[in-house]
């Protein structure tokens, strides 16, 4: 595991899926980040790409080709090599050089930083398409957060806030057999409690969300995920049906891309939320994880 700290913040990210495994507190000493118990859920904060989701049928169609590709893509399966590295900062890098064609017809460069700045972690992303052509993609992070984080809190002490993006309308969908449905405008997004039923019927899921906070209502820590400019932002865990209780963690989820709705033609190019990138440019983003 590599390793940065400040005064702040101690964190681990894994080389395999350049993937933020730990994120420890010198301040409060309490551990943020979910634990990966495959009980519940084996990953940590996987990096989706080149799909958000689920395609209709696991396939999607390009330039008369049709290709199969499993949820959420498979740059969080791949070992990324360290760029470069300093005490507070990391760089990953990895190059397709071909290994994904028979899914995914495009060559990249995709590079993942993070960094620390007092008690936050900064993340960008970089994608290089390396192509002589246009590439579609989707990207998406997917951080799971320990729920409860202090002893004798519960599930039910902890609520989400929502800070809409201004001037612009947020939109609310659903998750039926994991393809998206939209639900309509949601006018009266503001704070949501957690209860063990919330996500009993799959994500909560937002267009143009700026920040997500997560925070309880006993001890006032959580993690505030700030995605200004992300078009889509996914909340979630793992909901027990054997005993109706949640998982004990909570993903908040920027998204550059989103599961395949139910209407679709299967052409990559036509995907709702897909992105596009000009042979020879880069794409970048970032999000930011405040700590408290």
């Amino acid at each position: 595991m590599i390793v940065i700290e400040n005064d702040w913040l101690q964190v681990g990210i894994e080389r395999f899926g350049a993937e933020l495994r730990k994120v420890t507190h010198k301040k409060n000493a309490l551990d943020y980040m979910w634990t990966g118990d495959e009980a519940y859920w084996g990953r940590v904060s996987p990096v989706l790409f080149p799909i958000v989701g689920r395609l209709k049928e696991d396939q999607y169609q390009l330039n008369g080709q049709t290709y199969k590709m499993s949820q959420h893509g498979f740059l969080r399966d791949v070992e990324f090599d360290v760029a470069k590295q300093t005490s507070t900062t990391v760089s990953f890098v990895f190059e397709s050089l071909g290994s994904f064609a028979h899914v995914y017809p495009y060559e990249f460069k995709a590079m993942i930083q993070y960094s620390l700045m007092e008690d936050s972690l900064i993340v960008q992303w970089q994608l290089l398409n390396v192509n002589k052509e246009e590439m579609y993609f989707s990207i998406g992070a997917h951080p799971a957060f320990k729920v409860p984080l202090v002893e004798k809190e519960t599930i039910e002490d902890f609520h989400l806030n929502f800070s809409p993006a201004a001037n612009k309308k947020v939109m609310e969908y659903e998750l039926k057999n994991s393809l998206i449905h939209e639900k309509g405008t949601a006018n009266d997004l503001s704070t949501i409690q957690l209860t063990n039923s919330l996500f009993a019927h799959d994500a909560l899921i937002y267009s143009n969300i700026d920040k997500v906070t997560l925070v309880s209502n006993q001890s006032n820590h959580g993690v505030e995920v700030i995605c200004q400019g992300f078009p889509f932002v996914g909340i979630w865990s793992k909901y027990m049906e054997t005993d109706g209780t949640i998982a004990p963690f909570v993903c908040i989820e920027p998204w550059y891309g989103i599961a395949d709705t139910y209407a679709i033609t299967g052409n990559l190019k036509e995907k709702f939320g897909v992105n596009k990138l000009d042979a020879g440019e880069t794409f970048q983003a970032e999000y930011t994880l405040k700590f408290k």
